[in-house]
């Protein structure tokens, strides 16, 4: 190997270190922009977990100088859009939506007011927006991005981004918060599995697992089959956690909170085969999921 190569490699491994602490600092940022922009905190996550796959699959092409945010922000952005395009039955507006011009002098200096507004909307409003739009709000008033940034990233005019933005803003308020939706009560499968885990009882919670079970949790390779047991060997050195079931985005999620608690940390996200446990998504290691999310404690029974 000469100087210069042993040099140029240096370099590399010196661009991929600042690359993967860059967006392991950035990755709660992005998970909020991908939650909102899907529509959910749960197949938000889905689109970090592969965007970031692809990030470190290219990330030997990347030239030195390129700025590092912007790019992982269309990663994101381009990996949310292909899972929506893949989402045939979640809108029947179609993804290339026309944008109608609105007034652009909305967008003035009372934006501050208008982003503490928006990053209280509950995320499933943000699904009603035509994707367009949706991106703009959330890049103004969640993230809190510039005019020029999201012109960038959206390769647009900063009068197509004020035009979007404020269209957006619009039918956003426009949007009825009545809902007045009620949990089912918890599955006797969830229930048996808190009150296993509460109880500590490892072995038996093993006895539940697939042959084939899968385990996912964020900054950590997936693990399969047999494997999977010492997920409840760490449990058990863990300090003690309670869990509880809860229901998010019309799916059964179980609550995970210190003891004592002070309130759910993160949550835990099962899936059945057979009265096996098929599946398990841990988000301890990514308690940003649950930022936003539209929670409601199951109902008793």
């Amino acid at each position: 190997m000469t100087e210069d190569t042993a040099l140029e490699d240096e370099e590399k491994k010196t661009r991929l270190a600042a690359l993967a602490s860059e967006a392991d600092a950035l990755r709660p940022e992005l998970h909020r922009y991908a939650a909102r922009l899907v529509g959910s905190v749960i197949d938000g996550e889905d689109v970090i977990q592969d965007a970031f796959a692809r990030v470190f699959a290219t990330a030997g092409s990347i030239p030195p100088d390129t700025p590092l945010r912007p790019w992982l922000f269309r990663i994101v952005h381009n990996r949310a859009i292909d899972a929506l395009r893949q989402r045939s039955t979640r809108r029947a507006e179609p993804l290339e939506t026309a944008f109608d011009l609105a007034d652009i002098s909305a967008v003035g200096p009372e934006d501050a007011l208008i982003r503490q507004d928006t990053v209280r909307v509950a995320l499933s409003h943000f699904a009603e927006l035509p994707v367009p739009q949706r991106s703009a709000v959330i890049l103004k008033d969640v993230l809190g991005e510039s005019l020029a940034d999201i012109a960038a990233l959206l390769e647009l005019s900063v009068d197509a981004v004020k035009a979007r933005l404020a269209r957006g803003r619009a039918r956003l308020r426009a949007i009825s918060d009545t809902r007045s939706e009620v949990a089912p009560p918890p599955t006797p499968e969830a229930l048996n599995f808190a009150a296993l885990f509460n109880a500590r009882d490892w072995d038996a919670l093993r006895r539940l697992l697939a042959d084939d079970v899968r385990l996912r949790q964020a900054r950590r390779p997936e693990i399969s089959g047999a494997d999977v047991g010492r997920f409840f060997t760490y449990y058990a050195e863990y300090p003690p956690v309670r869990i509880e079931p809860a229901w998010l985005e019309g799916r059964e999620i179980l609550l995970v909170s210190t003891e004592p608690s002070d309130g759910p940390s993160y949550f835990m996200l099962l899936e059945w085969r057979d009265q096996k446990i098929s599946l398990i998504r841990d988000h301890r290691y990514a308690t940003y999921v649950i930022e936003g999310a539209d929670v409601m404690m199951a109902a008793s029974r």
